[in-house]
């Protein structure tokens, strides 16, 4: 078997989600390959459509139910489990993909030798093979054989795992598992995967269509989801640990932390979130001081955080209480000012 394309699903039978990534998977144009759809426990008729899509196409299609929810990382790693292909891809169920996007990626492979192969993608907000906004996935430095320098530039951008496909030993002789029952959970492994390539390539073409509905509550922050992001990038400090990368590239991992466990978390609770607590705020500087206590002396939190995030969050550093009001304030403030701007408009 060439491929194996792991396809986690919950959920997904409304608006015809599932049905068009799953037509955009049995449509493409090479021959060798197989389709792992895992039901996570859905509460719909997912497990249903599923069924009938295997017995439309037995041989391209195989589903594997799970007895629990197990969230993504989970039915990843049960689809893993089962794979019979020398190459693994993976599918957001509400995705897409062009009818070529594996033979490109399968033969970039085999042109270059690459045991890692990715791709952009395109954004759209509905179900259609028209290109929507070109997104960019990695970078044509990080290309070619791998080296520390590459490899550094892996750590601080792995890029999505969805548009690319991996040799199976990446996973399999490196014994590497998504964490289960927590969201992000690509943000613990991506990085992993990438400094284990010895050679990544990439299409420079959208193949992907990442669907981003404006009105679904899928991907809502709130505290859990925080929560979740907090402990992927944990499990992400465990892994550089305990292989043996985080000496050597110890100043982007630690970037990497800052940006994971601590901006990206604190700013999208604070400005997301309905209800945020200070004693929250609180325990994001605690985890982040325990991990990287010099943060603020990284080259690259010099060169990447502008200064006014600088200034929030040295403000954050000294004083939780005056940095949570003040930020509420400031807030609120942009909120009625662009509100007032979009009404005059």
């Amino acid at each position: 078997m060439k491929l194996s394309i792991i396809v986690p699903v919950y959920n997904m039978v409304a608006g015809g989600k599932l049905d068009f990534c799953l037509q955009s998977l049995v449509d493409q144009t090479i021959e060798d390959y197989e389709i792992i759809a895992v039901d996570d426990k859905s509460n719909d008729d997912s497990l249903r459509a599923l069924r009938e899509w295997e017995t439309k196409f037995p041989q391209k299609i195989k589903v594997i139910a799970s007895p629990e929810n197990r969230r993504q990382g989970g039915a990843k790693n049960l689809g893993l489990a089962a794979v019979s292909g020398t190459w693994i891809g993976f599918i957001d169920s509400d995705d897409w993909v062009t009818p070529d996007m594996y033979e490109k990626l399968l033969k970039k492979a085999d042109e270059t030798g690459a045991d890692i192969v990715g791709c952009d993608y395109t954004i759209v907000q509905e179900q259609t093979m028209v290109p929507g906004i070109y997104s960019r996935n990695n970078s044509v430095e990080q290309a070619g054989a791998a080296d520390a320098e590459k490899h550094k530039k892996m750590v601080l951008n792995p890029g999505s795992m969805v548009i690319k496909i991996y040799h199976r030993d990446i996973f399999f002789k490196n014994e590497i598992r998504f964490p289960e029952h927590i969201f992000y959970e690509d943000n613990a492994i991506g990085a992993i995967t990438m400094l284990y390539a010895k050679r990544f390539e990439k299409v420079e073409e959208a193949l992907y269509y990442y669907y981003q509905n404006p009105s679904s509550t899928v991907h809502t922050i709130n505290e859990g989801r925080c929560r979740d992001r907090m402990k992927a990038s944990l499990l992400y400090m465990e892994e550089f640990r305990k292989r043996g990368f985080y000496e050597e590239y110890r100043e982007e991992t630690d970037y990497k932390f800052f940006e994971l466990f601590y901006k990206n978390t604190l700013f999208s609770y604070l400005q997301q979130c309905e209800k945020t607590r200070l004693s929250f705020v609180k325990e994001l500087k605690k985890g982040l001081l325990e991990q990287v206590p010099d943060f603020s002396k990284n080259p690259y939190y010099l060169q990447y955080t502008d200064e006014e995030t600088r200034k929030l969050i040295g403000m954050h550093m000294k004083s939780d209480l005056c940095f949570y009001a003040y930020y509420k304030l400031l807030h609120m403030y942009r909120r009625m000012r662009y509100g007032k701007q979009d009404r005059a408009t």
